[in-house]
């Protein structure tokens, strides 16, 4: 019965330390694909699987360290899309829109002839800041979303 009891916390222990793998299914367009497989190969990766867990853990990292930003800030968005997107125009305005209280100004920019870059400034409480940036990532056709926050300077 002790054996048990020991090769069960044994395993129970090891268990803890190694994390079972998930399969998952992704799809994904064919050139950001060739991309990444581009840059895993350039880092030296074995694997796709091990370079998309590093981009996760990444991710991760990024949005535990905007969670706990908080307090009155300056901030800038710089953003990229796809302005053939249908839709995506009117509902990008309509979210500025709604956060005239934090949005100082905003610069556009015609990155080629279907991507545009588009830079937001903000002041405000964190929390407003990230409610901007989350409404706007969440945008079907948003390819690339970047909030970088600063304290205010007293």
């Amino acid at each position: 019965m002790l054996l048990n009891t020991v090769l069960h916390t044994i395993r129970d222990d090891r268990m803890e330390s190694e994390q079972e793998l998930m399969r998952i299914g992704v799809s994904l367009p064919d050139n950001l694909l060739t991309r990444f497989d581009e840059i895993l190969t350039k880092r030296g990766y074995s694997s796709r699987s091990e370079g998309i867990r590093d981009a996760i853990r990444s991710y991760i990292r990024y949005y535990e360290w905007a969670s706990e930003v908080t307090g009155e800030r300056l901030g800038v968005i710089s953003l990229t899309y796809n302005h053939e997107q249908h839709g995506l125009i009117d509902a990008l305005a309509d979210i500025q829109h709604q956060h005239l209280d934090v949005i100082q100004s905003s610069m556009h920019f015609h990155a080629d002839e279907k991507t545009c870059l588009e830079l937001i400034a903000l002041h405000g409480d964190a929390k407003s800041l990230k409610e901007v940036a989350e409404g706007l990532m969440a945008l079907k056709g948003v390819e690339h979303l970047k909030l970088t926050t600063i304290s205010t300077i007293k």
